[in-house]
């Protein structure tokens, strides 16, 4: 099916979503809607720029685990991985779409203190629990399995070869926002610059577009990525999110592995896996301040300083490496707990939170995207229970401890 060019204006003045944001979030929630055979309400998507160039979809790196310490967070991944094998059939087996591999390289946490590598045999155990194929390794084995890596430090990791490594999000994405469209759902490229809630305060009863148009709506999601507070703002709503910076290297190898490279969470903060012929690398920059919501630009002191000496300490024979690209992106950073923000607002009823994944978010949208469609279609979540990531844990200073987070 040929799909007509996206508009910049609604084709009705009401709608029972109204999505703010169409990047990996919005199309994930506006497919799992239209996918659903209970919803039959209208649904509109408002993204400001669909080329998508400065979101944090077109930064990813698409990465998948199951090491997490917190059970449902091991869960939310346990269906990414489901869905990511299982794409063609979870999108009807439509023949146009493509199979997904699932690379499934694992990652490799390691450890340099006692505290640390306890942390990590608890989080194995809850893991294991889940069924995730996490093992804590000591030095021997890792060595064994993986001689590259200098461990004079390490005094242990843990590492999962099932349904961990990475993926192609980028076809997911664009599979969900075609498949949502081609069923319904309406695209257009424009921005909600304000809202409308009703006397008592307690819903928002319109958005209004920068182009001018006042859209009624029954529910709003957010799903604006880093701009998150700037949609809640509309509705008088602050939710402690916002756009850190996260830098992603490329580079080849004078001599490069003789097998995959797992992603190896360093001691040092840096993180490296095999990337097709190449390899990648990423990492926080030490002084981790809000950046300005258009600030992609580049700080190459931190590859020579921070990422190289790194890359070069753990693999001895990364010494010679080439830098072939390089970008940065924005985490939309929750910084109350580093985890997701869903549900509902405790006061502004129909004000839906799909927001704050701290780069937890491609590995995490299937399921979130998922949820949050059926709390909008039944008032509940029908397949995993995804209350502890509810907004009203934020307003009840109650954090949702995640010890696992890169």
């Amino acid at each position: 099916m040929s799909l007509s060019p996206v508009s910049n204006a609604p084709k009705s003045a009401s709608y029972d979503v109204v999505i703010v944001g169409g990047a990996m979030y919005g199309s994930s929630v506006a497919w799992f809607l239209a996918d659903n055979p209970d919803f039959d309400g209208s649904v509109l998507v408002v993204e400001r720029d669909l080329t998508y160039e400065f979101t944090s979809t077109a930064h990813t790196n698409s990465c998948m685990r199951q090491q997490f310490s917190n059970e449902i967070n091991v869960r939310v991944s346990q269906f990414a991985a489901e869905y990511v094998k299982n794409f063609r059939a979870f999108m009807g087996d439509d023949p146009r779409v493509p199979e997904l591999a699932l690379h499934s390289y694992g990652y490799m946490y390691l450890a340099d203190t006692d505290a640390f590598a306890n942390v990590l045999r608890e989080n194995q155990k809850i893991q294991q629990a889940c069924g995730a194929g996490t093992k804590f390794m000591t030095v021997e084995e890792i060595g064994r399995d993986y001689p590259f890596y200098n461990l004079d430090d390490i005094i242990g990791g843990n590492h999962n070869l099932i349904d961990e490594g990475y993926f192609d999000g980028n076809t997911l994405f664009d599979w969900w926002k075609r498949s949502a469209r081609e069923t319904g759902v309406e695209y257009i490229t424009n921005e909600v610059v304000a809202m409308t809630l009703n006397s008592a305060g307690t819903r928002v009863e319109s958005v209004t577009l920068k182009s001018g148009e006042v859209i009624n709506c029954a529910t709003v999601v957010n799903a604006s990525g880093p701009r998150a507070v700037l949609t809640s703002r509309m509705a008088g709503i602050e939710i402690p999110v916002e756009p850190r910076k996260r830098y992603t290297f490329i580079f080849a190898a004078e001599k490069p592995l003789d097998r995959d490279l797992p992603l190896t969470i360093d001691p040092s903060g840096v993180h490296m896996r095999t990337d097709g012929t190449y390899y990648l690398a990423g990492c926080p920059p030490d002084d981790d301040p809000a950046v300005d919501y258009d600030d992609f630009d580049q700080d190459f002191s931190i590859w020579e300083n921070k990422a190289w000496p790194a890359i070069a300490t753990r693999i001895p024979q990364f010494e010679a490496i080439k830098l072939i690209n390089s970008w940065a992106g924005h985490y939309a950073y929750n910084t109350f707990d580093q985890n997701a923000i869903l549900g509902p607002h405790t006061e502004v009823g129909n004000f839906i939170f799909v927001n704050g994944f701290s780069g937890h978010g491609f590995q995490q949208s299937p399921a979130m995207g998922r949820g949050t469609a059926e709390l909008i279609t039944y008032g509940e979540y029908r397949t995993l229970d995804l209350s502890p990531f509810n907004y009203a844990r934020i307003i009840e200073n109650r954090p949702f401890v995640e010890k696992a987070v890169i």
